[in-house]
């Protein structure tokens, strides 16, 4: 079965950082496309960032641009998302998803092939 698991959420205060994580199973990740992206309660989802599968183009939303950073480890079949600097209108349910095409990612992800559950990213003093 395939399984994408994201992990790593809870809560931080402003300014603080987290480290998201995206674990793929049952198949092998480094042939797809990674993207992260949030829904806050009450609003649409949201496309944060996308990774492509080899050759380490990213693309960052300008929300979240200077403070996220996407990345990946092929080896371990997972993806990341590094979020500093975060601020309470960073706080969502935090989902990921993977596809062949990095298109896909950026203008229509509902079409993406993969999705995780989320986890949620609570951003409060």
């Amino acid at each position: 079965q395939v399984h994408l698991v994201e992990s790593g959420g809870g809560l931080v205060q402003p300014g603080g950082s987290l480290r998201l994580s995206c674990a793929a199973s049952g198949f092998n990740l480094d042939r797809y496309v990674i993207g992260w992206f949030r829904q806050a309660p009450g609003k649409e989802r949201e496309g944060v960032s996308c990774i492509s599968s080899t050759d380490g183009i990213t693309y960052h939303a300008d929300s979240v641009k200077g403070r996220f950073t996407i990345s990946r480890d092929n080896a371990k079949n997972t993806a990341y998302l590094q979020m500093n600097s975060l601020k309470p209108e960073d706080t969502a349910v935090y989902y990921c998803a993977a596809d062949k095409l990095f298109s896909l990612c950026k203008a229509h992800p509902d079409a993406m092939d993969y999705w995780g559950k989320g986890t949620l990213v609570t951003v409060s003093s």
